[in-house]
């Protein structure tokens, strides 16, 4: 945590959530080639307000698909 402190870098985490959370954005506006560019299912529940562009997220059995990309941003 010092070195960080010291050059001013921000931890891992936070850099896989907010490319994570940039990389979502570009694929849920377009910003890709559709047939190149993972596809993320949106959640088609309209009985509460909110927002529309809530992703679906899938429940999954093992560990490993838990930490795919589009389980992790759904």
């Amino acid at each position: 945590m010092k070195r960080l402190k010291v050059c001013k870098l921000t931890t891992l985490h936070y850099r896989r959530l907010r490319g994570d959370m940039i990389e979502t954005y570009k694929i849920v506006y377009g910003k890709y080639n559709p047939l190149v560019a993972p596809t993320m299912n949106k959640l088609c529940l309209y009985l509460t307000r909110g927002n529309d562009e809530r992703l679906k997220k899938s429940h999954v059995k093992y560990d490993l698909i838990k930490y795919f990309f589009h389980n992790r941003c759904g």
